[in-house]
């Protein structure tokens, strides 16, 4: 029998009218913002503070992942395909995907098999021009900063050695890291060094995630943190006066965007900040309207739960009063294997010894997730080469830690392979299990913060800031910044900053090479090692396998 892919499966599936999804979650037709048959936007004024008090909000996130991922996305979709099926009202929240990996490494982000949101080719690719509305934003902000710099008559005397901020484009393009513009003559610009980031690092991005309305989106923009004058006086976004311009490019891309999974349940997508360099979640915005329409509402955090659960919990459910009552915790066969030293040709092939050995990093996501008072399921998200063995093995483990592990075959089965794991989180849920408490004080100060997450959520025995990062340091007591939430920037391939350390390693210290202030999202960003904001393409890019016929029927994307 031919085995169908991800993109197959769904061109297979006949989908229902936009307006049809909207129905069961009570939305007016007259309310959609219609892009075509199968998307819409959604309207703000849905939102019901009130609604979001009394239902349940459940994270899905990961152990450590190998490179391809753990499958969250596809958790995620499933597991709100069973909990309708077990008579729960529930939708999925989760990001966009950004074109960087789609034609890169990973691939797109709209789960797989039988638990997919669709469209699921529009969602990898342009979706409703969000992406692209970051981008203007962004880089209308760039021009106004480069304009400034050779005006004769509104100068803000910007010393353009200390600009901060840089252009974004979606996709991964490593040559543009490091540029030089203004080349040419004075025609032509301001000489200085400049660089690009990719689009989700963005901190656009950050912002649009972390507004609860447009007006604090303006606020937020304006608060922007470009550099310094001659003088040595900070420099904003909004002495510019570009808060405004910037929100009217955002307006449409500040609502959520409403599709449907494969089973005609409510999939709402929105924002799409990295993990490893940005908090990893989709739009407050996006959770609240969720909440505001459905009892439950299943979202994820990209990467481990070092990295996206850790940022969700301590940011975003602190900045925005979210309340979650369960964690999913996404864990494979192969990466438990890899984390007990299997070499990458051995990932698919059943080991029991490689399995108990890599359970340590399960283990310590498990231990970091009780730190915020919250129980955690196991979701062991299966492959066709994992052995019986090995999948009790891990369900015998984690019912030694007082966790239910359940299988979930989300892919090949949907909804009916989640079933299980859909009512172990409504027995976590029903049975007042978790009483959220975020793991520091946002007053707390810089540096005892970045310790706490260090030392609780990595293990570290110590942290090592070098000597930019102690500048820097200084740099947010001068500016009155030490309220903010940290948002670490770190490898998601190891609890260290090492990326080679696998399992759960024991007697590192952390090194904060230097740290970054994103003021208009409230974050403090330590950079922790050699992290990029701009990746760069493998040296088979999925983009080669990819077609598109006459008919405009695309093949490869998944």
């Amino acid at each position: 029998m031919k085995h169908l892919t991800d993109i197959e499966i769904a061109q297979n599936k006949k989908l229902v009218h936009i307006n049809k999804i909207a129905a069961k979650l009570g939305i007016d037709e007259d309310d959609l913002e219609l892009f075509g048959k199968y998307k819409a936007k959604l309207p703000l004024s849905i939102i019901d503070e009130e609604k979001i008090k009394g239902n349940n909000l459940i994270l899905v996130t990961a152990m450590t992942p190998t490179p391809a991922g753990e499958g969250k996305t596809t958790v995620s979709i499933g597991l709100i395909e069973g909990l309708n099926l077990i008579g729960k009202q529930a939708t999925v929240v989760l990001r966009e995907p950004s074109l960087g990996p789609v034609f890169g490494i990973k691939g797109g982000a709209a789960g797989g098999g039988y638990s997919q949101v669709v469209p699921m080719e529009d969602i990898n690719l342009h979706f409703t021009g969000d992406f692209n509305a970051i981008e203007k934003a962004n880089n209308l902000l760039s021009a106004l900063i480069d304009n400034n710099l050779q005006s004769s008559c509104c100068s803000l005397n910007i010393d353009p050695r200390t600009i901060l901020w840089k252009r974004v484009i979606d996709m991964n393009d490593r040559s543009l890291r490091h540029i030089t513009i203004g080349l040419g003559g004075t025609a032509h610009g301001v000489p200085r060094e400049d660089g690009f980031n990719i689009t989700p690092a963005s901190e656009v991005m950050a912002i649009l995630c972390m507004a609860t309305n447009l007006e604090d989106l303006k606020k937020r923009l304006g608060d922007i943190f470009i550099g310094f004058t001659f003088d040595k006086k900070p420099i904003f976004a909004r002495d510019l006066k570009a808060e405004n311009a910037m929100a009217i490019l955002l307006k449409d891309a500040i609502k959520p965007n409403l599709v449907q999974t494969l089973e005609g349940n409510p999939a709402i997508i929105h924002g799409g900040p990295f993990a490893n360099i940005a908090q990893g979640t989709n739009t407050i915005i996006a959770t609240k309207m969720g909440l505001s329409l459905s009892n439950y509402v299943v979202t994820e955090a990209g990467f481990g739960a070092d990295l996206g659960a850790e940022k969700f919990l301590n940011i975003k459910c602190v900045a925005a009063g979210l309340n979650p009552k369960a964690v999913v915790l996404v864990a494979t066969i192969r990466a438990l294997r890899h984390h007990g030293g299997a070499k990458k040709d051995e990932y698919n092939v059943p080991n029991l010894s490689y399995v108990k050995e890599g359970f340590c990093n399960l283990e310590k996501h498990i231990e970091n997730i009780r730190k915020f008072h919250i129980e955690p399921v196991v979701a062991i998200n299966t492959f066709t080469n994992d052995s019986y063995e090995e999948i009790n093995l891990i369900i015998e483990k984690c019912t030694e830690l007082g966790v239910q592990a359940v299988v979930s075959d989300g892919w090949s089965k949907g909804g009916n392979g989640t079933k299980n794991l859909a009512k172990a989180v409504v027995n976590v849920v029903e049975q007042n299990a978790s009483e959220f408490k975020p793991l520091y004080n946002w007053d707390s100060p810089v540096k005892e913060k970045i310790e706490k997450i260090a030392k609780e959520i990595y293990g570290a025995d110590a942290v090592d800031f070098d000597k930019k990062a102690k500048l820097n340091l200084k740099r947010i007591d001068r500016l009155g910044f030490n309220d903010f939430a940290i948002c670490m920037a770190k490898t998601q391939k190891s609890f260290t900053d090492n990326e080679f350390l696998i399992g759960r390693p024991k007697n590192f210290v952390v090194t904060v090479r230097e740290i970054e202030i994103a003021a208009g999202a409230k974050f403090i960003i330590p950079i922790l090692g050699q992290m990029m904001r701009m990746p760069g393409l493998p040296g088979t890019p999925a983009s080669e396998n990819m077609t598109i016929d006459n008919n405009g029927v695309i093949s490869g994307l998944s």
